[in-house]
């Protein structure tokens, strides 16, 4: 099999906070801005790399999601548990450096961690976690 990931999907709840955290402070490309029946989906993405891309969409869209289950997805948003993205930079002190500036809520510092990565956490506008990874070379 030949595979790629092409998008994935992140839940957000207000477009323009959406739009300044990805396209103004992460600097993504906005790859389209689709509206309907008043909600809106955001496909964001890396500059020179278009086949991989971010579908920011309204949370429980889909009609056959109760309103229990809004509910349960609205407060698991607030807490940062229902979503998340791991990005990679070769310079991870240098992006946090710009989120911390940028007055990004900073989850944790970089640090190395037992598992192999240095890394740390920051939330996005909506509530979802982003773990950024130091890059680090290709192995054979």
């Amino acid at each position: 099999m030949d595979l790629q990931i092409h998008e994935t999907f992140l839940p957000h709840q207000d477009p323009d906070a959406t739009l300044a955290f990805y396209r103004d402070l992460l600097g993504f490309e906005v790859r389209a801005d689709v509206g309907y029946a008043g909600l809106r989906w955001i496909t964001v993405g890396p500059a020179g790399q278009p086949g991989t891309s971010i579908v920011l969409c309204p949370p429980a869209a889909d009609p056959g999601v109760t309103e229990a289950e809004r509910r349960m997805i609205a407060e698991m948003m607030a807490k940062g548990t229902y979503a998340g993205l791991n990005l990679a930079t070769p310079d991870l002190d240098g992006v946090f450096e710009q989120l911390r500036a940028a007055g990004a809520e900073i989850v944790q510092e970089p640090t190395e961690q037992p598992y192999g990565v240095r890394d740390g956490a920051v939330r996005d506008s909506a509530g979802n976690l982003l773990r950024i990874q130091a890059r680090r070379p290709a192995q054979p």
